[in-house]
């Protein structure tokens, strides 16, 4: 018999602007539909509603059939997380649908954990030795309390030996759980004090591997010193963020109930400006 208090599937549209890439999503219910990644550098302004336009109709979807718009709300370019955030915004208020704002850091860290799962998969069909330490569980295997802990450190360059970041941890296929906030830090710093919280980690909670994702590139080097105990392994992966990662955090936001205020959603800087800091101080 056909479940009556079955809730019928929603969908949403999912935005982010933060970095070079223009990821957007339609997803229905936890399912991808459509998904558009486009590298535009620092020039999303221009894309983002015929980009926004096209995932629509390739999905079939109507504007009145959205539930709800999920965004990524950095940290990252200051100009770039303004774009998708305003047009979020704008699309929620009016077409009367709740918005949800989410870390684009933790979807990177999701896209970029599963991305280099997925390459040491593909590498371990070749050469089963190519799988390497630290207990890599499946890409697609559910987080079970037998699963290695695995930390999950995502990049976005900001200059000048700073990158913005964070510390999360997964088991398995669930979205990373958050184990340090979203900032903006220095490098050298950074992975000192990641070295030092995986010292003073007792022995049976330590990661069976650290990776560090996203815009690794100026910062491999000093990555690849990053200190870890004996039996953690170290994996660096150059990814770019998609938009079904932002999908998927925005899905699990928006079906649990968790939106934002239309107006009140502001992105997520970390630090002002570099204009708005020198007026501060010429005042």
């Amino acid at each position: 018999m056909e479940d009556l208090q079955k809730k019928p599937r929603q969908r949403f549209l999912a935005l982010d602007t933060s970095t070079a890439v223009m990821a957007a999503s339609v997803m229905e219910d936890h399912a991808l539909l459509e998904e558009r990644n486009e590298r535009a550098e620092r020039n999303h302004s221009v894309h983002v509603v015929p980009v926004m336009e096209q995932l629509l109709a390739d999905s079939g979807t109507a504007p009145g059939q959205l539930d709800g718009i999920a965004v990524g709300i950095g940290p990252g370019s200051y100009t770039g997380i303004r774009i998708a955030v305003t047009a979020a915004k704008t699309l929620a208020w009016a077409w009367d649908i709740p918005v949800a704002g989410v870390s684009s850091l933790q979807a990177m860290a999701w896209g970029g954990w599963h991305c280099g799962l997925a390459a040491k998969a593909e590498a371990a069909a070749d050469e089963p030795a190519a799988a390497g330490a630290g207990g890599t569980p499946s890409a697609d295997q559910g987080g079970t309390g037998a699963a290695p802990v695995h930390w999950i450190v995502p990049l976005v360059d900001a200059r000048r030996g700073q990158a913005y970041t964070a510390l999360f941890a997964s088991a398995g296929s669930d979205a990373p759980r958050r184990l340090a906030p979203d900032a903006i830090r220095m490098m050298d710093g950074w992975l000192e004090a990641l070295a030092d919280r995986m010292t003073e980690t007792a022995p049976e909670e330590q990661p069976a591997a650290v990776w560090i994702v996203g815009e690794t590139g100026p910062h491999a080097a000093a990555a690849a010193e990053l200190r870890c105990p004996a039996g953690t392994a170290l994996q660096l992966v150059p990814y770019e963020l998609e938009g079904r990662w932002i999908g998927r955090l925005g899905a699990e936001a928006l079906l649990a109930g968790q939106r934002d205020d239309v107006h009140a959603l502001v992105p997520n800087y970390t630090q002002l400006a570099e204009a708005e800091a020198n007026l501060l101080r010429k005042g």
